[in-house]
C-alpha cells in the first residue's frame, strides 16, 4: 500500500496550492498546512469557529465535555509511537479514538507530532489555535480544543510544541495547569512524532500504555526494536505497559511472525515485556479514506482495518489501569509535578 503520510502530504500540497494561502502567523507556526476554500463542498467543514449547533465538522472549545470538574475513576493515557513514519501510526490513533468513543468514552487526541501535525488533516478540521499559543500563553487549553463532529476532541499540534523541552518555569507552570483541563476525560491517546527524540521518549514514559506500530517492513521493524531497546538501556525501571501492534499485514500469520519475533528478541535480549495487542490488515479501504479525509472506521465501520482497531480496543478495555496510572501519575512523570 502506498504510504499514507505521503498521500497526507500530497493532500496539503494540492489544497495549499489551489487556495495560495500560507499557514504561518506572527504568533507562530499554526500547524495547519492548508484551508479549504469557502464552501467549498469537498471540505465537509465550517468556518471556525462555528456558530451553528451541529453544523460542520468542528465546534469552538469543548467546554461542555471537558469541563475541569471532578469525574470518577482515572484517565488512561496512550501514547502511539512508532520507530519509523509512514507506518501509519496517526491513522491509528485517531480511528483508535473513535473505537473508544463507540464504547461511551470521553476521548482527547493530542497531537504531539513535532514536524508534521496530521491529526487534523486525516479528520479535515481547520484548528484556529493550537499548543504553540498555549506554550506562550496565548491562549488556554480549552481555546484550543476542538470538539469534531465524529465524538471525539483534538488538541492541535505545531513545530512550536517542541519548546516544551526549553520553556521557562513560569511557562511549564502555566503549562501544567492548562494540561489539567484535560484530566475530565476517560481516554488521552497522545500521537507522538516518529522516532527517538527526547520528546517521544517523554510521552512514552510518561504514559500508562505505549503503544508502538509498525509494519512487516524491515526497516519498520528494525526502528520500532530501536525504541524498545532505548527504553530498556535508558530507563532504569521501564514501569510502562509497552504494546506492540503491526499494521498491513497481509495474514493473521504474517502479523504473528512479526510479533513472535520483537516480543521474543525484547524479553531475551532487553529482558523487556511487550504485550502483542493486534495487528491491522492491510485493507484499499484506509487509503480510500485518507483521500477523502475521513476516518476509515466512519467510512467503512465493517472493514476489515475497521474490525482490526475494535479488537485490539477491545483487548485494551480488558487490561486494567495500574494503580499508579492516570493522569496525575503522567504529570508526574511528564513534569516532576507532585
Amino acid at each position: 500500500m502506498e504510504d499514507q503520510a505521503e498521500k497526507l502530504r500530497e493532500i496539503v500540497r494540492q489544497r495549499g496550492s489551489a487556495v495560495g494561502l500560507n499557514s504561518s502567523s506572527a504568533g507562530g507556526s499554526l500547524g495547519t498546512s492548508f484551508i479549504p476554500r469557502v464552501g467549498d463542498s469537498d471540505a465537509g467543514i465550517s468556518v471556525f469557529p462555528s456558530s451553528r449547533e451541529g453544523g460542520g465538522i468542528v465546534k469552538a472549545g469543548a467546554d461542555r465535555r471537558y469541563s475541569s470538574s471532578v469525574r470518577d475513576g482515572k484517565t488512561r493515557i496512550i501514547t502511539v509511537t512508532s520507530g519509523k513514519g509512514g507506518v501509519g501510526k496517526t491513522n491509528l490513533s485517531v480511528n483508535l479514538a473513535l473505537a473508544y468513543a463507540r464504547l461511551g468514552k470521553k476521548v482527547v487526541v493530542m497531537d504531539a507530532d513535532l514536524g508534521l501535525a496530521n491529526v487534523n488533516v486525516i479528520l479535515n478540521v481547520i484548528p484556529k489555535y493550537n499548543l504553540y499559543h498555549v506554550i506562550r500563553k496565548q491562549k488556554t487549553m480549552r481555546d484550543i480544543l476542538v470538539e469534531t463532529d465524529y465524538g471525539i476532541s483534538i488538541v492541535p499540534g505545531a513545530s512550536g510544541f517542541s519548546q516544551i523541552a526549553n520553556m521557562t518555569d513560569d511557562e511549564r507552570q502555566n503549562f501544567i495547569n492548562e494540561l489539567e483541563t484535560l484530566s475530565a476525560a476517560d481516554i488521552i491517546i497522545i500521537d507522538t512524532s516518529a522516532g527517538v527524540s527526547s520528546n517521544v521518549m517523554d510521552f512514552i514514559a510518561a504514559a500508562d500504555d505505549a503503544v508502538i506500530i509498525t509494519t512487516p517492513e524491515p526497516t519498520a521493524i528494525t526502528d520500532a526494536y530501536g525504541i524498545i531497546k532505548i527504553i530498556a538501556t535508558e530507563y532504569e525501571s521501564p514501569n510502562m505497559g509497552l504494546k506492540l501492534v503491526v499494521n498491513r499485514v497481509k495474514s493473521v500469520a504474517e502479523a504473528k511472525k512479526v510479533a513472535d519475533r520483537m516480543t521474543n528478541i525484547a524479553g531475551q535480549f532487553l529482558n523487556l515485556k511487550v504485550d502483542y495487542l493486534g495487528f491491522v490488515y492491510d485493507d484499499s479501504a484506509v487509503s480510500h479514506a485518507v483521500l477523502r479525509q475521513r476516518p476509515f472506521m466512519v467510512v467503512d465501520p465493517k472493514c476489515k482495518a475497521s474490525l482490526c482497531v475494535q479488537h485490539i480496543v477491545d483487548r485494551m478495555e480488558k487490561s486494567e489501569l495500574k494503580p499508579s496510572g492516570g493522569f496525575g501519575a503522567m504529570m508526574k512523570r511528564l513534569f516532576g509535578k507532585n
